[in-house]
């Protein structure tokens, strides 16, 4: 099959080569002194703003440390938005990271243009391999081979403001059909019955795709009645007024604002709102797996660990992977990061499976699908995002959107 790499890649992936060819002098140099004892310096990029995922990394930092005295690990902020071309621009420059952390859909196209490191025989030897969910694990892969390893998950599911369910006698709703029905009840002159974002980004992919899973379609076969369905749902949704038309741009932050200020009465959500709503939430809510159509289904999000292939000291980048992935480091770190254990056997802790609401995220992980659809992902991904705009703006109806879309993706899947 013929690879389409993007221009950009390929060309950082060149410049790249080149640049370290000439510099394996000075990394000769870097191997020599840590051979004879001098500390090595590791860098780390993570994307994590909060104060508690912050302290948390923190101290798993610390800790390695002091079990490796020989390592110093230097971790550099670098925001979501960023660090993609952060990443590229360095490449070029020569400038790498040894760890990075990704968003688990950019991972393959990474991965492709020859910017991270083969760890499949480290995983190998590793043997944890098998502990992980097929969703997560699987967005860590490329032609038959392990580029990363899953750092947390999250999923989506249908959050709901419990006073107004009651006072509405509107129970939360387990099918599409309840969910219509339940958002056109709660709809007020004040309140939106159902609230979702479908921005023009990957935030709002990463929401639509789920209804997509549940009315029985992908997107290896997106031009079908399937996707037709749930793009019907949505503009059903916007044309009655039941949900705000402003979700097209409204992101993942701004819905859970007009949810927990009681502007609206449901919402799709992330595992990663429960701490915020539980800290600042002004309203009495709670949360159910999505509403069921054909067949049930989540999406899967979370961040990667990964090695870049420019690294100098690939073994000790993936110790210390496997040492932030220890039970109790890992488990620290989730939980201020309001993310899911990607490893089922880590997902049976009690903090997971005895806490009611992060239960029905923890339970959503059977069926929670990886955007793993190879390195030209964003591409598919903007093609979805244009065709979510034209039905809820009304600009076009479904059938029309969902055939031009896929009219575009289906060319890119076979590249």
């Amino acid at each position: 099959m013929k690879k389409s790499w993007p221009k950009l890649i390929l060309a950082t992936v060149i410049m790249s080569l080149v640049l370290t060819a000439c510099g394996s002098a000075e990394n000769s140099n870097e191997q020599g002194n840590a051979a004879k004892g001098d500390k090595v310096t590791i860098q780390w990029w993570d994307s994590m703003t909060s104060e508690a995922t912050q302290g948390a990394l923190t101290k798993i930092i610390a800790d390695y440390e002091t079990a490796n005295p020989n390592v110093k690990i230097e971790r550099t902020f670098i925001s979501f938005a960023d660090i993609k071309n952060k990443l590229l621009l360095s490449s070029a420059g020569n400038q790498m990271p040894d760890i990075v952390w990704l968003d688990n859909p950019d991972h393959q196209a990474f991965a492709a243009a020859g910017i991270l490191a083969d760890i499949t025989e480290e995983v190998k030897a590793w043997g944890q391999a098998d502990k992980y969910f097929e969703g997560p694990w699987s967005s860590t892969m490329y032609e038959g081979k392990n580029y990363g390893v899953p750092i947390g998950s999250n999923n989506l599911a249908l959050y709901y403001n419990v006073d107004m369910l009651k006072a509405a006698n509107v129970a939360p709703p387990k099918t599409w059909d309840e969910l219509k029905e339940a958002a056109k009840k709660l709809t007020t002159k004040d309140v939106y019955g159902f609230s979702m974002t479908a921005v023009k980004t990957e935030e709002g992919t990463f929401q639509f795709l789920p209804l997509m899973y549940q009315a029985g379609s992908d997107v290896t076969s997106f031009d079908s009645a399937g996707t037709v369905e749930a793009a019907s749902l949505l503009q059903y949704m916007a044309s009655n007024n039941y949900m705000s038309k402003e979700v097209l741009n409204q992101k993942q932050s701004d819905t859970v604002v007009q949810f927990s200020t009681g502007k609206t009465a449901m919402m799709i959500n992330g595992t990663w709102q429960i701490p915020l709503l539980r800290k600042e939430g002004k309203v009495n809510w709670d949360v159910v797996q999505l509403p069921v159509n054909k067949q049930g289904g989540t999406i899967l999000g979370g961040e990667n660990w990964a090695i870049t292939d420019a690294s100098k000291h690939k073994d000790i980048a993936f110790d210390i992977i496997k040492f932030a992935n220890e039970p109790d480091n890992l488990k620290s770190f989730l939980q201020a990061a309001g993310r899911l254990p990607s490893r089922a056997d880590y997902l049976e802790d009690p903090f997971w499976q005895d806490d009611k609401q992060l239960k029905v995220f923890a339970d959503s992980m059977e069926v929670a699908k990886a955007r793993a659809y190879g390195p030209n992902y964003p591409k598919i991904s903007d093609s979805i995002q244009i065709m979510l705009q034209q039905v809820i703006s009304g600009s076009k109806s479904p059938e029309d959107a969902v055939k031009e879309a896929g009219a575009k993706i289906q060319p890119i899947l076979a590249q």
